[in-house]
């Protein structure tokens, strides 16, 4: 159905915000089974981080609002796109949007979300570093060139420092409006952790009892193979270390415990089938 008009001023009311390769494709899939929510048409729309093709002195929302059937009554409506979280001016722009939205943050063990970004880009044939050398000073002397395609392709490690990102979040969007998941719950607790969601958001219980475990690939272009499916002990050690003071940060912020991810032998549950 064609978008509302622009005098109606509509506005969306949750959005998945991060992180990327946080389990978003998954959890976007299972929101879209909830009669009362209305998922937007393409998983991610990545409107707010949009930098050429919107002024943003005057946003036009129709190319957000055409991924929506506006004629659906009583859903809340929402969209998916991990970078909003990481994008500079991407939160500050969906408040101007809807001060009152809510959001969901999927949080992955930083160093092992890095390695996952790193296969998906290496598969698709857009990283042509090692993983020890991509995250390197190496790998970050690509930004200068094009800091664009650096921070959208090759961001491994800048997207896991999370604690400045959740704090600016905070800063924008009140406590009560944002609900933080570990994204290993997400497997781990599904029912749980979907029963969550539908509190959070205030829609009647309708996903946590009949879910089942979805692993979604992403899309290949084209696909070279990784011999690893973690990366390799030393460079996770290097990770652990750069990341241990940001994960205890991230902890008190978001309240979530992340004693776990400080140990050299935490595992992820997620497995591909």
């Amino acid at each position: 159905m064609s978008a509302p008009e622009a005098s109606a001023t509509p506005k969306l009311d949750f959005f998945v915000i991060g992180v990327q390769k946080g389990g978003t494709t998954a959890l976007a899939t299972y929101l879209r089974g909830h009669p009362g929510l209305q998922i937007s048409r393409r998983k991610e729309v990545h409107f707010f981080d949009e930098e050429m093709a919107v002024d943003w002195s005057a946003p036009d929302y129709s190319r957000l609002h055409e991924q929506f059937d506006w004629d659906v009554p009583s859903v809340q409506r929402g969209e998916a796109t991990p970078v909003y979280i990481y994008w500079p001016q991407a939160l500050e722009r969906l408040h101007a949007h809807n001060p009152a939205a809510r959001l969901i943050v999927l949080l992955r063990h930083p160093a092992l979300r890095a390695y996952s970004l790193w296969r998906m880009s290496w598969q698709r044939e857009i990283e042509n570093l090692p993983f020890d050398r991509a995250i390197t000073v190496e790998g970050s002397q690509r930004a200068p060139e094009d800091p664009d395609r650096y921070h959208r392709h090759f961001s491994y490690i800048e997207r896991g420092f999370y604690s400045g990102q959740v704090r600016r979040l905070l800063s924008l969007f009140p406590a009560n409006q944002v609900h933080f998941i570990r994204t290993d719950q997400l497997w781990a607790s599904l029912s749980a952790t979907l029963s969550g969601i539908e509190t959070f958001l205030g829609v009647a219980p309708a996903l946590g009892r009949e879910a089942e475990l979805l692993y979604i690939l992403p899309k290949m272009r084209r696909r070279r193979q990784v011999e690893q499916d973690v990366p390799p002990t030393d460079t996770r050690r290097y990770l652990d270390a750069l990341y241990h003071a940001d994960i205890a940060e991230t902890a008190r912020l978001t309240g979530l415990d992340l004693s776990d991810w400080q140990s050299p032998d935490y595992s992820e549950p997620m497995q591909p089938r």
